[in-house]
């Protein structure tokens, strides 16, 4: 993955950043001994930075869709509501068997409900109000996937949506790939649509955050 910043920056932001749980520590390790594309993981400064954003929020209801190993639904699940849930979504049966592996051993695996599909399919049919939904998945859909859960989402829910910057491809996405093309049409789409409120930031391979007016 193209680095934003510099090597130097993100080790000295990891440096004063709050640490990773064991726990995290050790799915982080597992991961990379584990998966083919470990560079998926959210990994400890995003890591932290999801966790704050779901702690500043208080949700009652988390949708992720992207599980990956269970990495990032670790970290927003700490700013759950006491009664609050996490819907996370994988296609990739063994991926969500690691990540369900690490679900059970966490303290919240009474509030993570994983589910092993096609997102597409899946959102379709989930009935629930969010406070906060991440999209770490297939870029092609994004947009897509927007589009079945904006209407689920109450004014002042939030939309993280991650690889936004696509390893800066989309500095000039007409001739970067198709993912590039399709995370900067996904930029487009939210800059347009008067419901929201963006700020796009820069960090790791670009987060776009979107709160519904």
């Amino acid at each position: 993955m193209h680095h934003l910043t510099s090597e130097e920056i993100h080790k000295y932001a990891e440096l004063y950043t709050s640490k990773e749980s064991e726990l995290l520590y050790d799915l982080n390790r597992q991961t990379h001994l584990q998966t083919e594309l470990p560079i998926m993981l959210s990994g400890h400064l995003q890591g932290r930075l999801l966790s704050m954003i779901s702690k500043m929020i208080r949700p009652r209801c988390i949708l992720e869709i992207g599980t990956f190993t269970g990495y990032s639904a670790l970290c927003l699940a700490e700013g759950l509501a006491s009664e609050g849930k996490l819907l996370t979504i994988e296609s990739n049966q063994e991926q969500a068997a690691l990540a369900q592996e690490y679900f059970n051993k966490s303290p919240y695996k009474d509030q993570i409900s994983l589910i092993v599909g096609k997102a597409s399919d899946v959102l379709q049919y989930l009935n629930y109000e969010y406070d906060l939904v991440f999209i770490d998945a297939d870029k092609m859909n994004y947009s897509n996937y927007f589009d079945l859960v904006i209407e689920k989402m109450a004014s002042g829910a939030y939309i993280l949506a991650d690889n936004v910057l696509y390893n800066a491809e989309v500095l000039d996405a007409e001739s970067g790939s198709k993912n590039a093309k399709a995370m900067h049409q996904y930029n487009i789409k939210m800059s347009l649509d008067n419901r929201l409120e963006n700020v796009l930031l820069p960090v790791r391979d670009g987060i776009m955050l979107s709160r519904k007016k």
